[in-house]
C-alpha cells in the first residue's frame, strides 16, 4: 500500500468516525490555539512597544530620582529612595548641558483631571503635564493645528494649553479648539495648539488625553506636595549616546551634590534598558503560557491515543483481512500512524489559524497597531502536530501491526 493510499484510507476512517474525530481534533486545536495565541499576542505587543520606544528616539535617555520611577524594587528588595529632582535642579542640569544635547524637562501635574468648556465635561482621566520648549520634540508629539508656546508664555507662566485629540472630541466635537478657553484644576486656560491623534500606547491614551502647560505655569499650580520633575535628554548625533550618558551622569551628580564614593541618587534610563526589561518580562510570560498550552496538548494527545486504540479494536477483522492479502506489519503501522498525524494536522491547522487571529486580537485591544504573522510559531505548531500524532499513534499502530492475522479474522 502506497503512502498516498494510506492517506486516503486515513480520511476514509475519519469520515466513518466523524464525530469522535472532530472532538479529538478540537481538543488538539484548543491546545495549539492557546500556545500560538499566547506567543503571537506577546510578540505583537512586544513589537508595538518596540515601535513606541523607537518613536521616542533611539538616541535619548531619561533621568529620574532613584525610587521615584516605580521600579525601585528589584529581587524582592526595596531600593533606597532619594529626594525627587526639584525645579531648580532640573534648570541647573539643563543649563549645564548647554548645546551638547537637547534637554526636555517636564512634570506630571495629575492623571485624573476633569476639563470643562461650554457646559461640557470630560471624563476625570485626563493627564496634565507641564513641559518646556523641547518637550513636544523630544517626546515625538506633533501639532495638528495651532502653535507651540511662545518664549514669553514659557518665561512668564501664562495660562495657555496644548491639548490632545480626545479632549477636542469631548469638548469641541465640531470645531477647532484653538483659540477657545477651557477650565481645569481651578484655572481658565487658552488653548493654543492641538496635538495629532496618536491612538495611544497599550491602552493608556497616549497623547490623546494629554493637556500640556508651560513648565513655569505647572510649577505655580496649587498642589499638596512638591512636583517630581522628569528630564529627557536627546542627541541628533549617532553613536554618541554612551558618551552623553556619562556626561549627563557627571553633571547630575554635581547638581544633586552626590558625594564621592556615594551611589547615584538618580536613575539613567535609556530605550535600550526599557527594551531589555520588556524582553525579560515577555520571556517569563511566554514560558508560563507555553507550559499551560502544553498541558492542554498533553490532554489532547491522551485523547487521541485512546481513540486510536478504540479504532484498532473496532478494525481488528479489517486488519486481519489486509494481512491475509499480503499487507506487512510495517504497512499496517504506517497506516495508523498516518491516520493519527492527519487528525492532528486537521485540528492543529484550525488551532494555529485561531491562535494567530486571537493573539493579534488581544494585542489590538491593548494598543498594538499592526497585524503580526508569526511564521516561526506557525511552523513550530505544525511540527508539534506531527510530533503529537507520532507520539499518540505509535503504540496503537504497533499494537495493530502485532495482531495475529488468523485471530484477527476470527474477531467479531
Amino acid at each position: 500500500m502506497s503512502p498516498f493510499e494510506n492517506v486516503r484510507e486515513a480520511f476514509r476512517s475519519i469520515r466513518a468516525n466523524l464525530l469522535r474525530t472532530v472532538l479529538t481534533a478540537l481538543i488538539l486545536s484548543i491546545g495549539l490555539f492557546a500556545l500560538v495565541g499566547i506567543l503571537t499576542g506577546i510578540d505583537a505587543m512586544k513589537n508595538s512597544l518596540s515601535e513606541t520606544f523607537a518613536s521616542l528616539g533611539a538616541n535619548s535617555f531619561d533621568l529620574h530620582a532613584k525610587g521615584y520611577n516605580n521600579r525601585g524594587r528589584r529581587g524582592g528588595r526595596q531600593a533606597k529612595q532619594y529626594a525627587p529632582i526639584d525645579f531648580l535642579q532640573a534648570k541647573q542640569y539643563k543649563q549645564a548641558m548647554g548645546d551638547d544635547a537637547q534637554v526636555g524637562v517636564s512634570a506630571s501635574i495629575t492623571r485624573a483631571a476633569e476639563m470643562k468648556a461650554n457646559g461640557i465635561k470630560t471624563n476625570p482621566n485626563m493627564e496634565v503635564v507641564a513641559g518646556d520648549e523641547n518637550y513636544l520634540k523630544i517626546q515625538g508629539y506633533n501639532l495638528a493645528s495651532g502653535r507651540t508656546f511662545s518664549q514669553a508664555e514659557l518665561n512668564n507662566g501664562a495660562n495657555v494649553m496644548i491639548v490632545g485629540d480626545e479632549i477636542r472630541l469631548r469638548l469641541f466635537p465640531k470645531q477647532s479648539p484653538v483659540g477657545k478657553y477651557v477650565s481645569a484644576l481651578g484655572r481658565r486656560f487658552l488653548i493654543v495648539g492641538l496635538l495629532e491623534k496618536s491612538g495611544g500606547s497599550m491602552g493608556g491614551g497616549g497623547a490623546d488625553r494629554l493637556a500640556l502647560l508651560p513648565l513655569v505655569t505647572g510649577n505655580q499650580m496649587p498642589r499638596q506636595g512638591a512636583l517630581t520633575y522628569d528630564i529627557k535628554t536627546a542627541t541628533d548625533q549617532q553613536g554618541t549616546l554612551n558618551f552623553l550618558i556619562g556626561q549627563a551622569t557627571g553633571v547630575m551628580r554635581a547638581v544633586r551634590h552626590d558625594k564621592l564614593g556615594q551611589e547615584d541618587s538618580f536613575v539613567v534610563e535609556s530605550s535600550e534598558s526599557l527594551a531589555s526589561d520588556l524582553e525579560s518580562i515577555s520571556g517569563k510570560v511566554r514560558v508560563g503560557g507555553t507550559i499551560m498550552a502544553f498541558i492542554t496538548l498533553l490532554g489532547a494527545s491522551i485523547a487521541l491515543m485512546n481513540i486510536m486504540l478504540v479504532s484498532v479494536t473496532e478494525r481488528t477483522r479489517e486488519i486481519g483481512i489486509r494481512k491475509a492479502l499480503g499487507a506487512t506489519a510495517v504497512q499496517i503501522r504506517q497506516q495508523f500512524l498516518i491516520e493519527a498525524i492527519v487528525i492532528c494536522l486537521m485540528g492543529g491547522t484550525l488551532g494555529i489559524v485561531l491562535g494567530v487571529l486571537g493573539g493579534n486580537g488581544v494585542a489590538v485591544l491593548v494598543g498594538a497597531s499592526s497585524f503580526l504573522v508569526p511564521w516561526v510559531w506557525m511552523i513550530a505548531g505544525l511540527i508539534i502536530c506531527v510530533g503529537v500524532g507520532l507520539a499518540s499513534g505509535y503504540y496503537p499502530a504497533s499494537k495493530a501491526a502485532a495482531l495475529d492475522p488468523i485471530d484477527s479474522l476470527r474477531y467479531e
